[in-house]
């Protein structure tokens, strides 16, 4: 697989993408539907909302997104890069995709002059952590969701 190509995500990658998002989606159990991934998509590709989508390509086939976006960070006094969503195909894990995506955001981060990269994942996703434990730092915070 080293032929794969991580790029901007383009007009173009419309039902592509959304087929990986469905897949996204079923991957944390939440309800996918036509209107999500409408509202998601025209998100990455309004110019004047910061939220950004690369995809990692193989022969014009999409293998897997990632999706980021920056935030000021008080703590610091400096701009840094959240990063919101990743996936990558079932039939293509474990062939350093995953990775890719990670270290091209970082690269994005880094040609912003953004300060860190931060996510967060679900406790049992045990596939996925040791890529992120052995590209960063586990930290000590709990995240709390309150429904408005």
């Amino acid at each position: 697989m080293n032929d794969i190509i991580i790029r901007p995500l383009s007009p173009g990658d419309a039902n592509a993408w959304r087929g990986l998002f469905r897949g996204y989606c079923e991957f944390y159990k939440v309800a996918f539907s036509d209107d999500l991934a409408d509202r998601v998509w025209q998100w990455l590709m309004d110019d004047g909302k910061d939220f950004h989508g690369l995809v990692a390509t193989q022969v014009d086939k999409l293998l897997g997104f990632a999706h980021y976006r920056s935030f000021p960070s008080s703590l610091t006094g400096t701009t840094a890069c959240f990063f919101d969503d990743l996936f990558v195909l079932p039939d293509t894990r474990g062939k350093k995709i995953g990775r890719q995506l990670m270290m091209a955001v970082k690269d994005v981060a880094k040609k912003n002059g953004w300060t860190m990269v931060t996510w967060l994942t679900a406790d049992n996703n045990y596939r996925a952590r040791p890529l992120y434990d052995s590209i960063a730092t586990r930290t000590s915070w709990i995240t709390y969701e309150m429904d408005v």
